[in-house]
């Protein structure tokens, strides 16, 4: 594991942006009229979004993937202006209750030029909108166009699958119903998995969450979580893919997971690197000093993590194989696999 270089200095300019979070309201889900105004707002503060990256040199196309029951699912995807080396398939955060693709282009854009991918980014139905399988279905929908050619140009290249929180969750669940799919799936060479919800009905650090969790209503989450599936008992909640940790991870990409250690979610990660290692090789770095959502602070930890986020994506794509099978380097007596993994022959 390549480990996220995190000095003194580091840690005390992440506490004191922690400060002034403690100062701020908790997100919190009580019901759908907050959504929608904060849906609004999030649309509004997008306005010249598309100039912004156009300056930037990033192309921006729409295009649309037909879900199960005849949903068009939009794509906001971006180009860089030079060669494709790889496409990422990103599923945004929210709570599943707010945001849009639009709300990670910077994200996205600092992806593209560093790593010189293409994105597609999914605008799944919200839960305001539709129930939780809507927006499950969504995103395969979304898994499926891309992984049966549906970019131009990009037919052949492979694909790193990339989630923030609810949208880790989703991602995470589309990797699971992907392996009824293992022609699609081979195309998948890596996941990156940001602080996600794996267990719908709540890990133990998530019921342990108290008042003083930054970012998140500690002691609010596991009603929170109910309410995405409300005809449903814990039981239920916790089958896979609603809950990925508990599904069969056989056949899934190498992962690179992220969490912080002040995050009420954080078990489900460690949780899910534990299980996941079991089939893959897993990076997994959970911070110090490190809320919900601290990817997208101002902070140096953010910088850096964002910085290893990139390296890992780039060796992903040099260690995919030639199309057609593995790579033999029979001087040495190895061959890698469709992963890049090295073992003896």
């Amino acid at each position: 594991m390549t480990p996220i270089p995190l000095d003194e200095a580091t840690l005390e300019d992440a506490r004191q942006f922690n400060r002034k979070l403690a100062r701020l309201p908790r997100f919190r889900v009580r019901n759908r009229v907050t959504p929608r105004l904060l849906q609004a707002l999030l649309r509004l503060s997008q306005l010249g979004a598309n100039r912004k990256l156009a300056r930037a040199g990033i192309r921006i196309e729409t295009d649309f993937a037909a879900a199960a029951d005849g949903v068009r699912v939009p794509l906001r995807i971006l180009r860089p202006a030079g060669a494709v080396r790889g496409v990422v398939l990103e599923i945004h955060g929210g709570g599943w209750v707010i945001g849009n693709a639009r709300m990670d282009d910077g994200l996205n854009a600092a992806m593209v030029h560093a790593c010189h991918v293409a994105v597609v980014s999914v605008d799944y139905r919200l839960a305001t909108q539709a129930p939780l399988q809507g927006q499950l279905d969504d995103c395969l929908a979304a898994a499926r166009w891309l992984l049966e050619g549906g970019l131009a140009g990009c037919e052949h290249l492979p694909v790193i699958v990339v989630g923030e929180s609810a949208g880790a969750h989703l991602a995470a669940a589309t990797l699971l119903r992907l392996r009824d799919e293992p022609a699609l799936l081979r195309r998948v060479h890596g996941a990156v998995l940001y602080y996600g919800v794996y267990d719908l009905a709540g890990t133990p650090s998530v019921h342990q969450a108290d008042a003083d969790t930054l970012v998140l209503d500690g002691p609010g989450i596991p009603a929170g979580l109910r309410l995405l599936t409300p005809d449903l008992d814990d039981a239920a909640r916790r089958r896979p893919p609603l809950s990925p940790l508990y599904g069969e991870l056989e056949g899934l990409p190498p992962a690179l997971l992220l969490a912080g250690a002040l995050d009420p979610l954080r078990d489900d990660t460690t949780g899910m690197a534990n299980r996941w290692r079991a089939v893959a090789d897993v990076e997994l770095h959970l911070l110090p000093e490190a809320p919900h959502g601290f990817i997208r602070f101002p902070t140096a930890m953010a910088r850096l993590a964002q910085a290893r986020v990139h390296g890992w994506i780039r060796e992903r794509l040099n260690r995919v194989p030639a199309i057609g099978g593995a790579r033999r380097n029979v001087a040495g007596g190895q061959e890698q696999d469709r992963w890049g993994q090295s073992r003896r022959v």
